[in-house]
C-alpha cells in the first residue's frame, strides 16, 4: 500500500534527474564548441560550429602572429616560406631548396618573403641587424641566436622557433630549458630591406653570394 502511494513520486523524481543530466551534457558539449558567423555573398548569415581544440594540444603547435596591413602580409609571406621548408634535411652551407644549414634556412626564408640581405653565417646577421626592443624579442620573425652566435633560428612566438638543426633538419622547436639557457640575444630584420615583387623574384632565382664567411656553425639538435 505504501509503495503504491510512493510510486508517482518516484516516477517524478526519476524524470527530473534524467532531465537535469541531459541539460548538463548539452551545456558541456556547447562549451567545447565555438560558433563562427560567416556572411554569404547575398548578405545572409551562416553559422559554423567547430569543436575547440584543448589548450594542452594547441600549446604544442607552432604558431605565428598575423598583424593587419603591410606587416601582416609580410609575416604571412615569411610564414609560408618557412612552412614550405619544414622537414628539409640539414647540410652545411646549404641554402635550399632541399637542404639547409641554420643561417642558410634563415636567409632563404627571408629572401622568399621579399627581403634582401647578404647570405652569411649567424655571426654576420648578428653584426648586421639591430637588437629589437624587449617586447619584440619573441615576436614572429625575430632572429634568435644561440651558443656563442653559432646557431640561429626564426622566432614563431614566445613558445618556440623554427631552425635547421644538424640532426633533425628544418623543424619547429619549443623554447624549453635547453634552448632558453643557450640564447645569446635577438635581432630584427628591418622592413626597409624588403623588395618589390619583381626584384624579389630575381633574388629568389639568383644564387647566394659567394662571399660567405667560413665560420663553422654549431647547429645544435
Amino acid at each position: 500500500m505504501n509503495f503504491r502511494r510512493l510510486f508517482p513520486y518516484l516516477v517524478v523524481a526519476c524524470f527530473a534527474f534524467s532531465l537535469t543530466a541531459s541539460v548538463a551534457a548539452q551545456s558541456s558539449e556547447a562549451e567545447s564548441r565555438q560558433t563562427n558567423i560567416t556572411l554569404e555573398a547575398n548578405g545572409s548569415k551562416r553559422l559554423e560550429t567547430e569543436v575547440a581544440v584543448p589548450a594542452a594540444v594547441e600549446d604544442g603547435r607552432p604558431r605565428s602572429v598575423r598583424l593587419p596591413g603591410a606587416v601582416g602580409g609580410i609575416n604571412q609571406l615569411l610564414l609560408t616560406a618557412i612552412q614550405s621548408h619544414l622537414g628539409a634535411s640539414y647540410h652545411y652551407t646549404g641554402t635550399g631548396p632541399n637542404s639547409f644549414d641554420c643561417s642558410g634556412f634563415v636567409w632563404r626564408s627571408f629572401q622568399e618573403a621579399g627581403f634582401n640581405f647578404n647570405r652569411g653565417p649567424a655571426r654576420s646577421y648578428w653584426a648586421t641587424f639591430a637588437a629589437p626592443p624587449k617586447e619584440e624579442q619573441f615576436k614572429f620573425g625575430t632572429l634568435v641566436f644561440f651558443s656563442g652566435l653559432t646557431h640561429i633560428g626564426i622566432v614563431a612566438d614566445e613558445k618556440g622557433f623554427y631552425h635547421s638543426s644538424r640532426h633533425q633538419g628544418v623543424v619547429y622547436s619549443p623554447f624549453n630549458d635547453y634552448w632558453l639557457s643557450r640564447i645569446d640575444g635577438f635581432r630584427r630584420v628591418p622592413l626597409e630591406s624588403t623588395e618589390t615583387p619583381a626584384t624579389s623574384a630575381k633574388t629568389k632565382a639568383a644564387k647566394p653570394a659567394t662571399t660567405v664567411l667560413a665560420v663553422a656553425e654549431n647547429n645544435e639538435p
